[in-house]
């Protein structure tokens, strides 16, 4: 789905919600934001395999979308924090039941496997 369509007021909600989630690293951003703002270089510490590249992609739709906050402090060398905005934390709280869902899935996969042995 284009981000353009997921701003179509005739689109199901459950697809515009994804529509801001979608990708690899945005839920884990969501996540790790959570527990309170992040300086760009903890946040790719803190996710393996995440480029510079992408996270800055990634901050920049997520701040598009209202979801983070971005701000930079005027010291040298700059510095800049991302923290969630009321709406992203709204869509973090949106996103709970889902988390466990998941979770409860994985669950029963991995008893699955344990039983096909």
């Amino acid at each position: 789905m284009t981000r353009g369509r997921a701003q179509d007021p005739n689109v199901c909600g459950v697809t515009a919600a994804i529509a801001v989630i979608d990708g690899k690293w945005k839920t884990a951003l969501l996540w790790l934001l959570e527990s309170g703002p992040c300086r760009p270089g903890e946040l790719r510490r803190r996710l393996p395999g995440l480029s510079e590249k992408v996270l800055t992609q990634a901050l920049r739709e997520m701040e598009g979308d209202g979801l983070v906050h971005r701000e930079v402090h005027d010291v040298l060398p700059l510095k800049t924090v991302y923290s969630l905005t009321a709406f992203g934390r709204d869509l973090s709280e949106a996103l709970a039941p889902l988390s466990d869902w998941g979770h409860r899935r994985l669950e029963q996969l991995n008893g699955a496997d344990q039983q096909a042995l």
